[in-house]
């Protein structure tokens, strides 16, 4: 005798149907730029220097600053995490405050403080550090916009993982150092990982900072902007679909990995 088939229960059908509606909210506006996008002009784009250029300096500042902002950002979610202090939640504040900043804002607030004008520009340029319209200067702003990300999803991990582990360590004899170094961040590996990633895509994702403080180089982000202005939507989507393709590409094999 064949068992009668389960039927889907009502909160099963709601949360389906509400998950099916968000993914549609998204996959909907990537399908239509991949419609938009011409693959003649895709051919011509792919052999332009300039795209090139864009692509490489994307990627190598994303992944530079994301690797700078988890060394220091990974401590400071572990304080968070660990410690209670007088000006915690101006300190948590502080951390969350580039996340709720408009992009435009934000590049002031960098450039005032960075700039060569900025309050601490003439110190800086003395080491040689100049932002405006360098290199290093999409680093620091990609790694501004990223710090929420990071180290909020980082202080998680720490936060699930506790500190009774690291106490029975240290009553055995391990130091603090040995205890957070074998302990505690092989087990929040994965949540470092997920900050990092997601840190990564934020600073990767930047546009509104980048031209108030380092319009050149050119990222992609802004080439796409320009294109846009210059050459019209064909030629903005199809950039933007060859793009959206390497990221995601990108993504999808960090996911794997941090997924095992």
């Amino acid at each position: 005798m064949k068992n009668p088939a389960v039927k889907a229960s009502t909160f099963e059908y709601i949360t389906i149907s509400l998950s099916a509606l968000l993914l549609f909210f998204i996959i909907a506006p990537l399908v239509s730029l991949f419609m938009e996008a011409n693959p003649s002009i895709s051919v011509e784009m792919i052999r332009n220097q300039e795209v090139i250029n864009a692509i490489e300096v994307s990627l190598e500042a994303s992944i530079l600053s994301v690797t700078i902002l988890t060394v220091m950002g990974v401590p400071l979610a572990y304080i968070l995490a660990r410690r209670d202090f007088p000006g915690k939640q101006l300190v948590e504040a502080f951390v969350d405050l580039p996340l709720v900043m408009p992009h435009a804002v934000a590049g002031i607030m960098i450039l005032a403080a960075f700039g060569s004008r900025g309050l601490l520009g003439g110190y800086l340029q003395d080491l040689g550090l100049i932002i405006e319209d360098n290199f290093k200067g999409i680093v620091i702003v990609m790694a501004f916009v990223s710090i929420p990300l990071l180290v909020d999803t980082v202080k998680v991990g720490f936060q699930l993982i506790g500190s009774s582990l690291e106490s029975v360590a240290r009553t055995l004899g391990a130091s603090e150092w040995k205890a957070f170094t074998t302990i505690t961040l092989p087990l929040s590996f994965k949540h470092i990982l997920a900050g990092a990633l997601l840190g990564w895509a934020r600073g990767l994702s930047e546009v509104g900072a980048l031209l108030v403080v380092a319009y050149y180089p050119k990222t992609v982000n802004i080439l796409i902007l320009e294109y846009l202005s210059v050459y019209g939507l064909k030629y903005a989507a199809t950039l933007s679909a060859i793009y959206a393709l390497i990221v995601l590409s990108i993504f999808i094999a960090l996911r794997k990995v941090a997924s095992k």
